[in-house]
């Protein structure tokens, strides 16, 4: 089971919708997705920390870490299988958990096209943009 996933060329634009599902791997203390335009222009860095009991998003611009954002519901854990919902509108992502809670998160880089999407630590079964 591999721990990274990529794809390079994602099409997806403001007012679309990811849908993301896999398994969490099962030693894993974290884990990320990451949506943007390449691995140094990350609109949104979702990264639950089960060690920290808490997700923290973030965007990443060339060298630098934006400001955290962090939230303490973490309704899933390691070795999980999880299904999120990733609706990425102009000027924010809203992220659906797998209890249906949402984390919102804005767009700082403010790109309405996004190219780009990783995981680490969780081994996607199958994606769908809409």
């Amino acid at each position: 089971m591999s721990d990274k996933f990529e794809v390079t060329n994602l099409d997806m634009k403001s007012g679309m919708t990811l849908k993301i599902k896999g398994k969490i791997h099962t030693n894993a203390d974290r884990f990320t997705i990451n949506l943007g335009q390449g691995k140094d222009k990350l609109n949104l860095h979702f990264n639950p920390r089960f060690n920290e009991s808490t997700i923290v998003c973030n965007a990443y611009d060339g060298n630098s870490w934006g400001q955290e954002q962090r939230e303490n519901h973490l309704c899933f854990s390691p070795g999980a299988e999880v299904k999120f919902t990733v609706a990425f509108q102009e000027k924010e992502f809203k992220v659906m958990l797998p209890d249906g809670h949402t984390v919102t998160f804005p767009n700082r880089l403010g790109h309405n096209h996004l190219r780009y999407l990783s995981t680490d630590r969780f081994h996607v079964s199958s994606f769908k943009l809409e």
